[in-house]
């Protein structure tokens, strides 16, 4: 657990030295926690991408401890963080097994957020705890999306199921589940192309990819992850509202947290919508794709050490 909480030390740094550091220049100021100090404080967490509702109920939360026990001993970065790992606290993060049968986990997610070399990292973590895994390259639009994951593929020693460019996705889709089905594969990974959230047309299309795949195993998908890029901060969230009406989805991916000072966006996502963070991406190596830990992440933004 050490080596996981410095892994997201090391991730959240740019959003941890800039929120301590601002919550440290609020509360130097003046020991009084008056309302223009308050006011400061809750800026400085908007300003992180927390949203309006995890920063009223932060800054709610340390008006409370202010009014009951005082200046002395008031932890305000402590608070934060007990609040946020309530907020995150799921009872689901880790990747759905289906029972006897193949699980089927498609990537969905506008273009640039990493959903092909996540596909490629959740492939080999699964094969980390001793499960068989394959690719599925369903993103027939972008000619290099289908060599990346080849590429990753090779890598990794998975195998990659691939089709023309041009092809339709659900065909490809529909191939990658057949051949796991008949080897006895643990996991498929549908990389699905990359869509903007207004388009109507390509969000049928995912709806296809996934009534085929529900055709062919009972409850499939049964994961749907939105990978969203942390750097784009609050513009996920709508990004997240749009493809859960679309498609419902059961778990994000965050990835780029380590290039951003806007990790308080995962906490604002979860908390609208109620799906559950499941991974996320710290880095650029295979290994660098963390299971979510709440009360890891929230110790990683406001902890001192």
């Amino acid at each position: 657990m050490k080596g996981l909480f410095a892994k997201f030390k090391a991730g959240l740094q740019k959003t941890h030295s800039k929120l301590v550091h601002e919550i440290k220049r609020i509360l130097s100021r003046s020991p009084r926690l008056d309302a223009t100090t308050l006011e400061e404080l809750e800026q400085a967490l908007l300003a992180a991408d927390f949203g309006v509702a995890t920063t009223q109920e932060i800054v709610e939360a340390v008006r409370r401890a202010y009014e009951t026990q005082g200046p002395a001993g008031l932890d305000v970065a402590a608070i934060a963080e007990r609040e946020v790992a309530r907020i995150l606290a799921s009872p689901r993060t880790e990747l759905r097994k289906a029972a006897h049968m193949t699980t089927v986990v498609s990537l969905v997610g506008v273009n640039g957020t990493g959903k092909t070399t996540t596909a490629a990292k959740l492939a080999h973590a699964v094969r980390q705890q001793g499960h068989t895994a394959l690719l599925a390259a369903c993103d027939t639009f972008r000619a290099a999306a289908i060599e990346q994951l080849k590429l990753w593929g090779q890598r990794l020693g998975v195998e990659v199921v691939a089709g023309a460019y041009g092809a339709d996705p659900a065909a490809v889709a529909h191939d990658a589940v057949a051949a796991a089905r008949a080897r006895g594969i643990d996991y498929v990974f549908l990389d699905t192309a990359g869509r903007l959230h207004t388009k109507h047309n390509l969000m049928q299309e995912l709806q296809k990819v996934h009534r085929v795949v529900g055709r062919q195993v009972p409850g499939a998908p049964h994961e749907v992850l939105l990978v969203v890029d942390a750097p784009t901060g609050m513009n996920a969230l709508q990004q997240a509202r749009e493809f859960h009406k679309a498609v419902p989805l059961t778990g994000l991916v965050v990835t780029k947290l380590d290039g951003t000072s806007k990790g308080g966006m995962v906490v604002a996502i979860q908390r609208e919508l109620g799906v559950p963070v499941k991974f996320i991406g710290l880095g650029e190596q295979p290994d660098d794709l963390q299971p979510f830990d709440p009360e890891q992440f929230a110790r990683a933004l406001f902890a001192e050490s």
